[in-house]
């Protein structure tokens, strides 16, 4: 059975094989998580995500974690939310999906999420949080999953979510 855990924190500090970066398409960095991880990983995260040269929504592309505790950074664009109407869901499970690929791919063993696609980009918290976190249970991969929340109504809300889903 997959292992999930959840906390309110700093994805960057996160002492696991590999955090995933709720990414632009371009890779290059922007608000949010992304802009945290670009800046705590350091100025040779951008050039190696120039290298691979973008990722589209719901992909997954691994690089180096560099200065981060984590050996590797999964970064995954999420889709913006338009309403629902567009597809939005299954990209969002795409994202999740993806990276555990990229995580077994590399050998991980461990794996710390955000909430992806829930800031900037609109998705419903709690649509987000019962896509993420079904996806990710259904994978029944043997990742020890962390999700970092940035905030104590996201925390609430995956907390919740998964009671509910477990029960």
């Amino acid at each position: 059975m997959t292992k999930i855990t959840i906390f309110q924190g700093d994805i960057t500090v996160q002492k696991v094989d590999a955090i995933v970066n709720a990414a632009n398409t371009s890779l290059r960095g922007g608000g949010g998580v992304d802009g945290a991880i670009h800046r705590a990983a350091g100025a040779k995260l951008d050039k190696a995500c120039q290298r691979l040269g973008g990722c589209l929504t719901g992909e997954a592309k691994t690089t180096a974690g560099f200065n981060l505790p984590a050996k590797y950074i999964i970064h995954t664009p999420g889709p913006i939310w338009r309403g629902g109407n567009n597809n939005e869901e299954q990209l969002l499970q795409n994202c999740y999906q993806n990276c555990v690929l990229e995580a077994e791919k590399h050998h991980c063993h461990s794996i710390a999420f955000p909430s992806i696609s829930t800031g900037v980009y609109g998705f419903p918290l709690k649509k987000a949080a019962q896509i993420a976190l079904q996806t990710l249970i259904k994978s029944n991969s043997s990742l020890y999953i962390t999700f970092v929340c940035f905030d104590q109504q996201t925390y609430r809300v995956y907390q919740e979510t998964l009671a509910a889903l477990l029960n």
